[in-house]
């Protein structure tokens, strides 16, 4: 088996919110490990993920827990988003190693079967859910600006998200301090 097949997500689907609730329950899924850049805001905060505080709500309230787990540095950042969406996480969590997943797993109380790590980028979310021993769901990478690495091998390791799909302005955060 190569390591580029190995890096292969278990799933994938274009936006969070194509993840049914009940598909999650079918899966045995009870938590969510789930990243924040590119995946519910774009890194700059200027998108949202289509209806994401929706899907987050409909998955907390069919009592799947989510943690967040971030590899961004900006922790003012990290705390007003986890606050807008009243969700526990950490930050600098060095993805894809495995004591990120490790604390996720500790806070949510769930064993590895129960648990689905949602994420944009396969170096990161990815390779850290196969580390792990979890299943592992990859979504289109949100727009955002590209870094140095991203122009060169950004096609190989995310999926770029699709011009035909709708994205939602984040007019909530526009007042951010990047700290």
């Amino acid at each position: 088996m190569s390591l580029f097949f190995s890096l292969r997500p278990s799933f994938y689907f274009t936006t969070l919110s194509d993840i049914q609730i009940h598909w999650l329950e079918k899966q045995g899924i009870r938590g969510i490990i789930l990243d924040l850049d590119n995946t519910i805001v774009s890194e700059d905060d200027r998108y949202l993920s289509p209806n994401v505080e929706a899907w987050l709500n409909q998955v907390t309230r069919n009592g799947i827990k989510i943690f967040l787990v971030s590899n961004g540095k900006r922790k003012t950042r990290f705390l007003y988003w986890t606050e807008r969406f009243n969700l526990s996480g950490i930050q600098k969590a060095r993805k894809p190693f495995r004591s990120g997943f490790q604390q996720a797993m500790r806070s949510m109380r769930l064993n590895l079967n129960q648990v689905a790590v949602i994420g944009d980028s396969l170096h990161t979310d990815i390779l850290g859910a196969k580390f792990s021993n979890l299943m592992s769901i990859q979504v289109a990478s949100l727009p955002h600006p590209k870094r140095w690495w991203e122009n060169l091998i950004g096609a190989y390791i995310q999926i770029p998200y699709p011009k035909s799909y709708r994205l939602d302005f984040n007019r909530k955060g526009s007042h951010i301090t990047h700290g």
